[in-house]
């Protein structure tokens, strides 16, 4: 990690040598998530990187924490012009396409590894898609490894009957159903409202989602599942892009080349110590096992044969080339 923003620091001041300072344009860059995750945190890195690296041309403002716009509203807010970049959720788009839930398909890709190597061959995919909608992919970054968040004991899917489930995208809310639980969709930035209310009492996210929210507060256990990891991707309005010189076009490619390595790689190194952060606030942490770890591989691969037959000539190069190497 420190290896990497060394790196991502040297770049950003062999950029800041060779520019000039013009016409300033300031952004507004909206991200879901608290100013504490460390997604945010990384947005912030990438703000001030094309800051220095653009000498000032490019000054980019982070508004976390969905204070700007909620996390739903980010992407029809970048792709209609009210602000000009932002992050959001990958698979929070499924529904426009199940292209954007890729990343969400149960026990594909489990680890860091094959994280980058289905992004890979899912990136051109969704670049094309993406393009259509009038947006520019700049980066994208893991989460670590979803896990079961619950405020009781599970032994198997018998036990989860009923309760009311945080769902965030067409894929948790298809866990719900499979696992005979109520799916609610609630915001990231809502989730400790919800809990606390009582809207909702179990949800599936990372250990990270679980830190930031102090959810030991309202709940008692956490199951590993490593079921997937899902991205956050930052995206640019194409048209503001295209007005940009070919010079700063280029320096941000460049800064977000190196926000996606040292993002991914901060993801990794604090995949672990959010779970002992969870156990040190009292949560029950441990792996899904037995007749639980059966029933979720069962509903993965259902939701695994679903996502593919509905996926199309795309969904199948993505899925055939990730499995080719």
């Amino acid at each position: 990690m420190k290896k990497i923003i060394n790196i991502f620091s040297a770049i950003v001041l062999s950029l800041f040598l060779t520019s000039t300072s013009n016409a300033v344009e300031k952004w507004d860059m909206p991200m879901a998530y608290s100013a504490t995750n460390f997604h945010s945190q990384n947005g912030v890195m990438f703000a001030d990187a094309v800051r220095i690296a653009t000498g000032g041309e490019i000054d980019i403002t982070v508004h976390a924490g969905g204070s700007l716009f909620k996390g739903g509203e980010i992407k029809k807010a970048i792709q209609t012009g009210q602000v000009p970049i932002g992050e959001r959720l990958l698979s929070g788009h499924q529904n426009e396409s199940l292209i954007f839930g890729t990343d969400s398909i149960p026990f594909l890709a489990t680890s860091y590894a094959d994280s980058d190597k289905l992004w890979k061959h899912l990136r051109p995919e969704l670049e094309k898609i993406l393009d259509k909608q009038g947006l520019v992919l700049l980066y994208g970054v893991p989460w670590p490894s979803q896990g079961l968040y619950f405020n009781k004991e599970i032994n198997s899917v018998a036990d989860t009957k009923g309760i009311k489930f945080r769902s965030y995208n067409n894929s948790t809310a298809r866990i719900a159903e499979l696992m005979g639980m109520l799916p609610v969709q609630v915001e990231a930035a809502e989730l400790s409202q919800a809990l606390a209310t009582g809207v909702a009492s179990s949800f599936v996210s990372s250990g990270a989602t679980g830190y930031d929210r102090k959810v030991w507060e309202h709940l008692s256990h956490f199951y590993e599942v490593n079921a997937w990891l899902p991205r956050n991707y930052v995206m640019v309005n194409k048209k503001t892009w295209n007005k940009l010189s070919e010079k700063n076009r280029n320096i941000i490619m460049g800064v977000a080349k190196m926000a996606e390595a040292a993002g991914t790689a901060r993801s990794e190194q604090l995949s672990g110590w959010y779970l002992t952060q969870l156990a040190a606030n009292g949560m029950t942490v441990t792996k899904a096992q037995g007749q639980l770890r059966t029933d979720l591989e069962s509903i993965g691969k259902t939701m695994s044969d679903e996502w593919i037959s509905n996926a199309g000539s795309v969904g199948k190069k993505i899925i055939d080339g990730f499995k080719s190497e």
